[in-house]
C-alpha cells in the first residue's frame, strides 16, 4: 500500500540547500493527524497492533524477563512495560519494549532502508506520550512522522550496504528516527528538532556482530535508538547545540558509517516527495519469525511440501537461489549455517529454515523450539543445503528465493518466489495482521484480553490521554 497526495497548500517548501535535518525537522513538525491520510493512519495502527502481539508472545522467553530485571533494578517508574505489570522509568520502559518487539525478528522491516522500524517508533511514541499524557492522535503522528524519517535516510544507501560495513541498520537508522519521534512529542520547534538529529549523529549505533555467535545484542538495537533519540531530544528542548548537517556533513551520518561506500550516494533521496509518497505503505509485516531475506525461501519450500508432498528423506540434494547482498547474513559460512546453535541463529540461516519448513509443513515460533532445533530429521536435511546467487533476483525491491530440489529417485523440484510475501504489493492485508496478532497474544493473554488490546490499538486516535491506553497494553 502506497499512498500519494497532493502537496497540501499550507506545506512549506524545501528550502534549497538547506541541511537535510532542518528540512526533515520542518516536515515532522507540520505533520499533523489531519493531515496523514486515512488510508496511511490505519496502516500505521495495524503495525503497531502486530508488533504489540509479538510483544506480547516475547514475555514467555528468557531474554524478555532478563531484560525486564536489569532495567528493574536501576529504579522504578510510571511507564508501562507491554505485556508486563512492570512499571519503569521512560527511556527504561522504552528500552525493555523495543526488546520486546523485536526479540523474536518477527517485527516488521522497512524494506528499502533494511530497518525494522514500528520496533524503536513506537517505544520512543508510547515513553514519550503517555509520560506527558498526550492524545493517541499525537501520538500517532509522532510515530508516522518516525517511519517516513527512517524509510527515506534508510533508502539513500543500497540495500545491503550497511550490512557490509557491520551496520545493523535498525539501531544506526533509528536512532535519528526516534530523535524525531521524541522531539515531536517534547513539542521542540524546527530549530531545535534539526539540533536533536545533530546530537543523534553521536549516538547512532549497532553492531551485526551477534551473527557470529547468535548473541542477543541485536535485540537490544531498536530500543536503545529509543533510548538514544529520547536523549537526544531532550537536550535539544534545553539548547544543547548539535551539529547542523547530521546526514551530509564531512564526518556525517553516511561518510562515517558507510567509507568508501558513501561515495555518489544521491543524499537528495532522504527528502524526497515529503507529504506525497509514504513510506508507512513500504513497510512489510512479516509472515514467518525469521530474517526477512529468508521469506521467499520459507513460502517456496512449503510450496514444494504442499505440490508434491516432499518429505525429507526424498531428498537428495537443496540448492536456494538468493540474491548475492543477502549471503553473508544468511548463508556465509554455510559450515556454521547448517548447525545452528541457538534460536537466534537458526533465524538468520536458510540450510535450517529449508530444512525445518520442510520437515514439520510449516515454519513458525514453534519452529524455534529447542525440540526443533535438535530434532536429528531437520539437522540432517539442514547438511544437504547450499546456495547460489540468483541472477534474476529482484533485489532491493523484493528479498527474492528459489528452491530447487533434487530427490534421491532422480527428480528436480523446483518452486520460485519472485516476491517475498509482505512486501510491495504482496503485502499482508489488515486482516492478516490481525490474525496474526491473536496468534501471538494468545500465546500469553486470554481471547477477551487479546480483544482489549486489539479494539484499544485499533481505536488509538480515540484516546484523549494515552496514559489509558499505554495501562491497556500492560499485562
Amino acid at each position: 500500500m502506497t499512498t500519494a497526495i497532493s502537496t497540501p497548500p499550507q506545506a512549506a517548501a524545501p528550502v534549497p540547500n538547506a541541511p537535510i535535518a532542518a528540512t526533515l525537522a520542518t516536515f515532522a513538525n507540520e505533520l499533523t493527524y489531519d493531515r496523514i491520510p486515512v488510508a496511511v493512519r490505519e496502516r500505521a495502527k495495524h503495525l503497531m497492533l502486530d508488533s504489540i502481539g509479538i510483544a506480547m508472545a516475547s514475555t514467555k522467553y528468557d531474554f524478555a524477563h532478563r531484560t525486564l530485571s536489569a532495567m528493574s533494578g536501576m529504579g522504578g517508574g510510571n511507564s508501562v512495560v507491554i505485556g508486563m505489570s512492570s512499571r519503569l522509568a521512560m527511556r527504561d520502559a522504552a528500552l525493555v519494549n523495543g526488546v520486546l518487539i523485536h526479540g523474536l525478528d518477527y517485527d516488521d522491516t522497512h524494506i528499502q532502508a533494511a530497518t525494522h522500524v514500528t520496533c524503536s517508533m513506537l517505544p520512543a511514541a508510547l515513553a514519550v506520550a503517555s509520560e506527558r499524557g498526550l492524545s493517541g492522535r499525537d501520538l500517532l503522528a509522532a510515530f508516522v512522522a518516525g517511519i517516513e524519517v527512517a524509510g527515506r535516510i534508510g533508502s539513500v544507501t543500497q540495500q545491503g550496504e550497511w550490512h557490509k560495513i557491520g551496520w545493523h541498520p535498525t539501531g544506526v537508522v533509528g536512532t535519528f528516527a526516534c530523535a524525531i519521534v521524541a522531539g515531536k512529542l517534547f513539542g521542540l520547534s524546527d530549530e531545535q528538532l534539526a539540533m536533536a538529529q545533530g546530537i543523534a549523529l553521536s549516538m547512532a549505533s549497532g553492531s551485526m556482530e551477534f551473527l557470529n555467535d547468535g548473541a542477543w545484542t541485536k535485540r537490544m538495537h531498536p530500543g536503545w535508538a529509543a533510548v538514544s533519540g529520547i536523549n537526544a531530544a531532550a537536550l535539544a528542548k534545553q539548547g544543547f547545540q548539535g551539529p547542523r548537517r547530521p546526514y551530509e556533513g564531512r564526518f556525517g551520518f553516511y561518510n562515517i558509517h558507510l567509507g568508501p561506500l558513501a561515495e555518489g550516494l544521491d543524499l537528495s533521496r532522504a527528502v524526497a516527495e515529503l507529504h506525497q509518497r509514504w513510506e508507512v505503505g513500504r513497510v512489510a509485516v512479516k509472515p514467518f519469525p525469521a530474517c526477512h531475506f529468508n521469506h521467499a525461501t520459507a513460502d517456496a519450500t512449503l510450496a514444494l511440501v504442499r505440490e508434491h508432498g516432499l518429505k525429507a528423506e526424498q531428498v537428495a540434494q537443496v540448492t536456494v537461489l538468493m540474491p548475492k547482498e543477502s549471503l553473508p547474513v544468511v548463508c556465509e559460512p554455510i559450515e556454521a549455517k547448517r548447525a545452528p546453535q541457538n534460536a537466534y541463529e537458526a533465524q538468520f540461516s536458510i540450510p535450517y529454515t529449508v530444512a525445518a519448513s520442510c520437515v514439520r509443513g510449516k515454519f513458525g515460533l514453534a519452529e524455534l523450539e529447542n525440540d526443533a532445533l535438535n530434532d536429528p530429521k531437520i539437522r540432517a536435511l539442514a547438511q544437504k543445503v547450499g546456495y547460489q546467487i540468483d541472477p534474476d533476483a529482484t533485489f532491493p525491491d523484493y528479498f527474492s528465493g528459489e528452491v530447487i530440489v533434487k530427490t534421491i529417485d532422480g527428480r528436480e523440484l523446483r518452486y520460485r518466489e519472485a516476491k517475498n510475501r509482505g512486501a510491495g504489493d504482496r503485502p499482508l492485508s489488515s486482516q492478516d495482521i490481525v490474525a496474526k496478532f491473536r496468534d501471538n497474544a494468545h500465546l500469553v493473554a486470554s481471547p477477551e484480553r487479546a480483544e482489549r488490546v486489539h479494539d484499544a490499538v485499533l481505536g488509538l486516535d480515540k484516546f484523549d490521554d494515552t496514559r489509558q491506553w499505554a495501562a491497556l497494553l500492560a499485562g
